[in-house]
């Protein structure tokens, strides 16, 4: 009686490629179509853990956390400068490929905010180096100063109160420390529209005015001044 053989069944050549490009664990080199480059660890043919992106349009890489094909955790943002030499403009936390949690941010090499973030931009708490020697620090929101902070000038006056849509507004002090005063008032729009101006420090500022501030003759300048902030907090809010 003759044997028949049976073949073994195959499967098609596509199948096996496609076993084969199934992307999970430590990988080296892998180049999008685009010329993106990433090493590191993947999940479901997504990254996930640690990696490293390299942008070939911006030439940017990112070295940190990935969860899910998206940064997020801890990581490192450089940029090529005119040379050719990376520079770091980003060190902190990410989620879902956005800037969130705590980290510091390096505009140029003299002026960075180091802070919270939310979504991609300054929110929460956080500390603002400008390159001309102010710094700021207080509150943000959607990257804008907001809520309560302190801008110190590189001159060293100073300006402590409330902050709204990057703009002093609302209560604050305005510290003339070069010529010994202080005003504390009520602020719209970066504009100091009532308040009392008094000496502070005169003897002590390297810039006094000539003539020191005269007192105040109103019979009662207390109520004249909180009917005024009244007055503004009412247009205002």
């Amino acid at each position: 009686m003759p044997i028949t053989k049976i073949p073994k069944a195959s499967q098609p050549l596509w199948m096996e490629w496609d076993r084969k490009a199934q992307k999970s664990g430590l990988r080296h080199e892998v180049y999008a179509v685009n010329g993106d480059c990433y090493v590191g660890e993947w999940q479901d043919n997504k990254k996930h853990g640690k990696g490293i992106q390299k942008w070939k349009k911006s030439g940017a890489i990112y070295h940190g956390d990935w969860k899910y094909g998206k940064r997020d955790g801890y990581g490192i943002l450089s940029l090529p400068d005119s040379k050719k030499r990376y520079r770091k403009v980003y060190s902190g936390w990410w989620s879902n490929d956005k800037r969130s949690g705590h980290g510091i941010w390096y505009y140029a090499p003299s002026e960075y905010y180091e802070g919270e973030w939310k979504d991609g931009l300054r929110s929460g708490w956080g500390r603002m180096f400008y390159a001309n020697g102010d710094i700021y620090e207080g509150q943000w929101n959607l990257g804008l100063r907001e809520g309560e902070g302190m801008l110190r000038l590189n001159n060293g006056n100073r300006y402590e109160g409330f902050w709204q849509q990057g703009m002093k507004n609302g209560k604050g002090r305005f510290f003339y420390v070069d010529h010994g005063q202080l005003f504390e008032g009520f602020w719209v729009d970066d504009m100091a529209k009532c308040g009392t101006m008094i000496d502070f420090g005169r003897d002590e500022a390297p810039e006094p005015t000539k003539y020191p501030i005269p007192q105040v003759e109103l019979q009662n300048p207390d109520k004249v001044l909180e009917e005024a902030v009244a007055k503004f907090m009412q247009e205002t809010y």
